[in-house]
Order: C-alpha cells, then sequence, then structure tokens
C-alpha cells in the first residue's frame, strides 16, 4: 500500500507543480517561446483552455489556472482518503486544497531557487533554462537585493530567501498539521 500511495501522492505533486509553474510563468511574464515555458504550456493547455472560456482572469492573475491548481490538489487528498476509506468533508477538502497549492508553491520557489543558485556556478547564463529561471526568481530576489547588498562579490539574497520559505514552510505545518 506504500508503494501506491507513493506513487498517487507523486504523480499528482509533480501535475500540481506543473500547473503552478504555468500560472507563476503568467504572473512573471515570463518567455513564452522558451522550451521550458512550452512544455508546461503543452502540459497544462488540454485542461486550462476549455476552463478560461468559462473562468476569466483577473488582471495578469490567471484564475482558470488557479482553479485547476486547486482541483488537482483536492483530486489528491480525496484520491488518497480514499485509499485509506477516510471521510471526506467538502469544505475540509477545499482548505486543504488551498493550503496544499500555497505549499506546493512554497517548496516549487525553494527548488527553483536550489537550481538557480547551482545553475549560475555552472553555466553562467548560457542556457534557455537560466533565462527562465532568471524571470522567475528575480521578482522575489530583487527586494532582497536592495535590502543585502552583495558581500564580497557574493550574493546573498538567495540564502535569505530559502532561509524565509522554510521559516514559512514550517509555520503553514504548525498551522495545519494534518497535511
Amino acid at each position: 500500500m506504500n508503494a501506491t500511495v507513493f506513487l498517487v501522492d507523486t504523480l499528482f505533486s509533480l501535475y500540481l507543480m506543473v500547473v503552478i509553474l504555468r500560472l507563476w510563468l503568467q504572473m512573471v511574464q515570463a518567455d513564452f517561446y522558451n522550451p521550458l515555458s512550452q512544455f508546461i504550456v503543452k502540459a497544462t493547455h488540454p485542461i486550462v483552455g476549455p476552463l478560461r472560456r468559462v473562468i476569466p482572469s483577473i488582471g495578469r492573475f490567471d484564475t482558470a489556472t488557479f482553479v485547476l491548481a486547486v482541483v488537482v490538489c483536492a483530486l489528491k487528498i480525496v484520491t488518497l482518503a480514499l485509499m485509506f476509506n477516510g471521510n471526506l468533508n467538502p469544505l475540509g477538502v477545499l482548505i486543504l486544497s488551498v493550503v496544499g497549492v500555497i505549499k506546493e508553491t512554497l517548496s516549487l520557489l525553494f527548488w527553483v531557487l536550489l537550481l538557480r543558485a547551482i545553475l549560475s556556478w555552472v553555466s553562467q547564463g548560457r542556457s534557455p533554462i537560466d533565462y527562465v529561471l532568471y524571470q522567475l526568481t528575480e521578482p522575489f530576489l530583487a527586494p532582497i537585493r536592495k535590502v543585502l547588498p552583495p558581500l564580497g562579490g557574493l550574493d546573498l539574497s538567495v540564502l535569505v530567501a530559502i532561509i524565509a520559505l522554510q521559516f514559512l514552510q514550517l509555520l503553514l505545518q504548525d498551522l495545519f498539521p494534518m497535511f
């Protein structure tokens, strides 16, 4: 049973990450023609496209994609609960889904920041993925750089952002221990 739970959790989480990345790419207006962006759009468009006809965007915020993220998280919760014959409270599932999307977003931001930091040591900005990672993370790192300038050529903004993300994740875990 553990292997099945792992597989279901992993598959839902991976698709949820792709949906969140689509929303994030749209919010920062990242390069649409980048190969990573194209993959994310192609993986989510069969569902997001029809949803957009029904659910309008609010400014630059794509509500259809956000609703898809909440639905994917809700399906994950419901599927795992049914595997264990758990009780399903619709309001509880909705709240846990929104919290799950937030937690997954924080986790995804952590991994993107870490990947950007590692790639900065290796590729030196020549890869198309470097450019997308820059576009995704710069809105979070630029305000930190204004407060904390580079010290001796070292950019500590990624470290500060990762510490802040870990704090937020632990805070959410304390507030919602069941998820």
